[in-house]
């Protein structure tokens, strides 16, 4: 695929139906979850990204030595299933993931009794993990930390010999993804007691079950930005719930006020504009981190001026999306800062825009993501498309039935 792809849509009529990917969190907690009950059944509807893809690989594969790319959610949730299964491996990916942190896991599991020491970089993959039966205990840990380590830990916690206590410490973010964890744990027949800032896992052993896994709210998000920038017609996102899991589900809610509408059908979501738009938008993403990048583009594209915060946990991620976000909006001629640690905001402060537009989009598939819809207002080159793969594989044919319904 070429290095960069050129963009410039329009439509007047805008009426598509879109079977959005599965859900890459369900999808990678399911996995886990379904080797951790030695589970004969098949997962439905499994994601067919990148990141879910390399733990499917991870999971059936003979060998020792597991390279999971650019993965974070595989990195985070194989060190700790590999902790508990006896053998000894060894975990590495991308130059960039060799670049993100893990000491708080890798710690918090040397404590609960495993072996696991850095290959390269203290506090940072590659990892080699003598893998064993977890003693278990009580740990503390800072709620800010990524929910990823936690869900880890939860979810080899019923393995352990005297189970598991989690206290966590300050402010809780991204707790929809705890949630999340805990809830598809009971599915599988684990109890957790989640009260305040403890959570209990007591010894306990998983059930097989058969697992379907919802869409992908994260996905919708960028089909709700394209719609508030049409504003007009209609599109029908398949295989997505009320009821959700996701914390990302919030989507909806948020984009009612920025011109969008949702109405729940039995098998999906309609989206169809409401001429509703607000002249300011503050919002807190802790629990919402992952949709961050589409609000600052809609809220620039449509002039809104904001004020979000909670955004602590996005210098960890592909890339640091603060410094991203406030490099490639600059490029559209807005000038976002950071008021705070965790924090990104604009006060309707404008540049010149130099042409051509080329966005970077550092190796995130939510970069390549959130700035496609610009397309629809003005040409816009996105650098490195291929990326979209790491959640989202037919972004591309998905986003031409926009001109092609």
């Amino acid at each position: 695929m070429q290095d960069f792809k050129e963009l410039h849509i329009t439509t007047d009529n805008l009426a598509v139906r879109i079977n959005l990917p599965a859900s890459k969190s369900i999808s990678n907690r399911a996995l886990i979850l379904d080797a951790l009950a030695y589970s004969p059944y098949e997962i439905e509807n499994l994601s067919d990204c990148d990141d879910t893809n390399v733990l499917i690989n991870a999971l059936d594969s003979n060998d020792t030595t597991f390279d999971i790319g650019a993965a974070g959610t595989s990195m985070r949730f194989l060190t700790a299933f590999l902790s508990k299964t006896v053998g000894e491996w060894i975990i590495t990916g991308s130059e960039r993931m060799k670049q993100r942190p893990i000491k708080l896991l890798v710690e918090a599991l040397n404590y609960l009794g495993a072996k696991i020491e850095y290959i390269e970089k203290t506090g940072y993959p590659p990892l080699r993990i003598f893998g064993s039966a977890l003693t278990g205990g009580e740990i503390h840990l800072q709620g800010n930390v990524s929910s990823q380590y936690i869900s880890a830990l939860m979810m080899v916690a019923p393995t352990m010999q005297i189970g598991l206590k989690i206290v966590l410490e300050g402010k809780i973010i991204s707790k929809p993804y705890i949630k999340m964890t805990m809830e598809m744990m009971g599915e599988y027949g684990v109890e957790v007691d989640f009260n305040n800032d403890t959570i209990i896992i007591e010894q306990q052993e998983y059930q097989p079950i058969t697992y379907k896994v919802e869409s992908d709210w994260s996905a919708a998000s960028y089909w709700y930005e394209i719609l508030a920038f049409v504003g007009k017609g209609g599109i029908y996102l398949n295989g997505l719930n009320p009821n959700s899991y996701q914390g990302d589900s919030k989507v909806a809610e948020l984009f009612n006020s920025l011109g969008v509408s949702t109405t729940y059908m039995s098998d999906g979501v309609l989206l169809t504009p409401n001429n509703t738009e607000i002249t300011f938008m503050e919002y807190d993403f802790t629990d919402q981190p992952d949709l961050a990048q589409t609000f600052a583009v809609t809220c620039c594209m449509k002039g809104i001026p904001f004020n979000f915060s909670g955004l602590e946990s996005l210098k960890i991620k592909e890339t640091n999306r603060i410094e991203a976000l406030i490099n490639e909006l600059q490029k559209l001629g807005f000038l976002l800062f950071e008021p705070a640690e965790g924090m990104l905001a604009w006060d309707n402060e404008r540049c010149v825009i130099t042409e051509p537009v080329s966005i970077s989009t550092y190796d995130d598939h939510r970069m390549a993501m959130a700035f496609a819809p610009v397309a629809l207002l003005r040409r816009i080159i996105i650098e490195n498309p291929e990326v979209v793969s790491k959640s989202y594989p037919n972004f591309w044919e998905d986003f031409g039935k926009i001109e092609n319904p």
